[in-house]
């Protein structure tokens, strides 16, 4: 974990998902631009969005600059009908995809869909290299479609030292609001960090 001698800035920018092709582009654009760290868990599932940007992302990722974490290929919960067999193959399936299209594991970090896991699922994925499971305690709120207003209302009220902010690159409403994020954040002045920067985590070896 990681430990400072003094109060920490430090936020985590986490984005799940990615079934949205503008909404993804427009958040690989804001990393370029920005140069602010971001932590993506993108599902497999949605590949043909994300491929597209993998020749932007890959130098990003090398640089450190954006963390890939894992959140399965298929985005079903973990905890209904699913096999160890069909949970393992499910994010065994994500990791070769994420090696290959951005060049790193997302070893040790799962995030569970819907957040939804047990002991046994983190044993599981555990087995597997995944001794980190990544839950948030902010949220933008943009799992669904929601205003302008009400997703600045959530980053007002969660953009805090400390906070490991979820994200969904799904809906289009964050594009026009990424400058307002930009000044809350400085305004605050706050340091957005990768997982392995604000925990102390490295990547591991496939």
């Amino acid at each position: 974990m990681f430990q400072a001698s003094a109060p920490t800035r430090r936020i985590a920018l986490t984005i799940d998902d990615g079934y949205d092709a503008q909404t993804v582009a427009g958040y690989v654009a804001f990393a370029q631009r920005s140069r602010i760290p971001l932590t993506f868990n993108p599902n497999g599932a949605y590949s043909a969005v994300w491929n597209r940007h993998a020749d932007v992302l890959r130098p990003l990722v090398e640089a450190g600059q954006v963390q890939i974490a894992n959140h399965t290929w298929s985005h079903k919960s973990l905890l209904k009908n699913r096999t160890d067999a069909d949970i393992r193959a499910d994010i065994e399936r994500n990791e070769q995809w994420i090696q290959s299209t951005f060049g790193t594991t997302s070893r040790p970090w799962f995030r569970p869909p819907y957040g939804f896991h047990n002991q046994h699922v983190d044993a599981l994925v555990g087995e597997l290299g995944y001794t980190k499971i990544l839950m948030w305690n902010g949220s933008f709120g943009d799992s669904t479609l929601i205003t302008p207003e009400q997703l600045m209302g959530l980053a007002s009220r969660y953009l805090r030292p400390g906070t490991v902010m979820l994200g969904h690159a799904n809906h289009a409403t964050i594009l026009g609001l990424f400058h307002q994020i930009e000044q809350l954040i400085a305004e605050r002045r706050l340091e957005p960090v990768t997982l392995d920067t604000m925990f102390g985590t490295s990547r591991a070896v496939g």
